[in-house]
């Protein structure tokens, strides 16, 4: 019998806690409190309305030295992001994740020079355009979901990242998102990677000196189309 690599985590975890699977009530009580997941304390500091979420968003985000845009509507996206790599010399190049929501924009027509290259990004690539599946107004952080409309390189292999963000995706806490995920996903699955990130990368030596894109993107790019009474 094939045993899977879940399956030889799980038994490596057992052995470590010294006891088998779960059984009897011990596993109805993980099961009960699975089915009905508790939100922790959740910080008033976001919970606004729809127009307070996208200010408090922008003002976070822009704090951790993104960048913030904020569109007329979605055909706007794409005279959008060829205006980011004009104003940053950047070649009219740009790997796209393959989400059904970029796809759907009219490139041709609003962005007629900019090359569109699918799927995961290369090294050589110096912008990402990705579709975050969430913000989060307390912070400034975008949410990731990967998968295959979503290849998590387009995030952090490119110098330059540019994501997408539609306003009634802006939650005020982590804690929302969370909910919006499973909501989204078959009864107990989740997506293999959930990215959250805030601003740029950066970092700082023992000097103490602040260095960008040690580990990610240089720069970071937001441009939130205002589907909704947050506009």
């Amino acid at each position: 019998m094939t045993v899977s690599s879940r399956e030889k985590i799980l038994s490596g975890i057992r052995r470590g806690l010294k006891r088998g699977p779960l059984e009897g009530s011990a596993r109805d009580a993980v099961e009960a409190r699975l089915a009905d997941l508790k939100r922790n304390l959740i910080p008033a500091r976001g919970q606004l309305d729809r127009a307070g979420q996208l200010r408090l968003f922008r003002e976070m985000a822009e704090m951790l030295d993104a960048t913030v845009e904020i569109v007329d509507g979605p055909d706007a996206v794409p005279a959008a992001v060829d205006g980011f790599l004009g104003r940053h010399n950047l070649p009219k190049t740009l790997r796209m994740a393959p989400h059904e929501t970029l796809e759907a924009l009219p490139w041709a027509e609003k962005a007629p020079l900019l090359e569109l290259n699918r799927g995961a990004a290369r090294v050589e690539d110096q912008a990402g355009l990705g579709m975050a599946f969430a913000g989060v107004a307390e912070t400034g952080t975008l949410v990731f979901l990967s998968g295959g409309n979503s290849p998590a390189t387009v995030n952090f292999l490119p110098d330059n990242h540019v994501a997408v963000l539609r306003a009634s995706d802006i939650a005020g806490a982590y804690e929302e998102v969370w909910t919006r995920i499973r909501a989204d996903r078959e009864p107990g699955t989740l997506p293999r990677t959930v990215n959250l990130i805030s601003g740029p990368s950066r970092t700082a030596d023992i000097e103490q000196m602040l260095i960008k894109g040690a580990h990610g993107p240089r720069r970071l790019h937001i441009i939130i189309v205002p589907d909704d009474e947050a506009a």
